[in-house]
């Protein structure tokens, strides 16, 4: 499998067959390169322009937004319910955690979640392998929130997402809020936007993968 970080919430994942999975993929006046990947599958967590933009990819993949259990081929994705603030969805609505199982793995990716999961979403989400999770707080959990959502899920890597970079000018915290608050020794930072993962790290470790333009 090979996950590969385009920029903000948007990932690739390429499962062993060649079928690529695509999460929230964003348009292309937000800072980051336009999204050059073609996919066949397409998860979208929420209806905002920074997540939704499906018709900015070319081709014509599946295109999973909803809750409930999606099955394409051998591919199960399984969306579940939750917020993209910490007052019930008032302020910016609803969003949903993908849970994708593939490879004999088990990834998760959280969109734009506002608020501490809860005990009924953790045991939704089961036992998960890889985490792709927010970090930049504002507009999501912060870093703070994060670190304790993926001490509670206790998966072998986690993927930051939506911070502040260079080339993207939202007001929210960098990812070294996150990083800082791990052991320097579970802290992996890549100079490629793309992991391969054969196997899985015995301890938890964060990979950070860097933005290529």
């Amino acid at each position: 499998m090979k996950i590969k970080w385009w920029g903000h919430a948007c990932f690739s994942i390429r499962t062993a067959d060649n079928t690529t999975i695509l999460t929230d993929p964003y348009p292309g006046n937000i800072g980051y390169a336009s999204i050059a990947e073609a996919a066949d599958i397409v998860t979208v967590s929420h209806d905002h322009f920074d997540h939704n933009a499906v018709d900015k990819l070319s081709g014509n993949p599946l295109i999973i937004k909803t809750t409930g259990k999606h099955k394409a081929a051998w591919i199960t994705i399984t969306g579940i319910t939750s917020f993209h603030d910490n007052v019930q969805g008032s302020k910016r609505g609803s969003n949903i955690i993908y849970v994708i199982e593939a490879d004999g793995w088990r990834l998760a990716h959280f969109g734009d979640l506002g608020t501490a999961l809860t005990t009924e979403q953790l045991q939704a989400i089961g036992q998960i392998d890889i985490v792709m999770i927010p970090v930049g707080g504002h507009y999501t959990i912060d870093a703070q929130t994060a670190f304790e959502q993926v001490q509670a899920m206790k998966p072998k890597v986690v993927l930051p997402m939506h911070y502040k970079t260079e080339v993207l000018d939202f007001p929210i915290q960098p990812v070294t809020a996150f990083t800082e608050l791990f052991d320097s020794t579970q802290v992996r930072w890549l100079e490629s936007a793309e992991i391969t993962l054969e196997s899985l790290p015995q301890d938890m470790m964060v990979y950070v993968l860097q933005y290529v333009k």
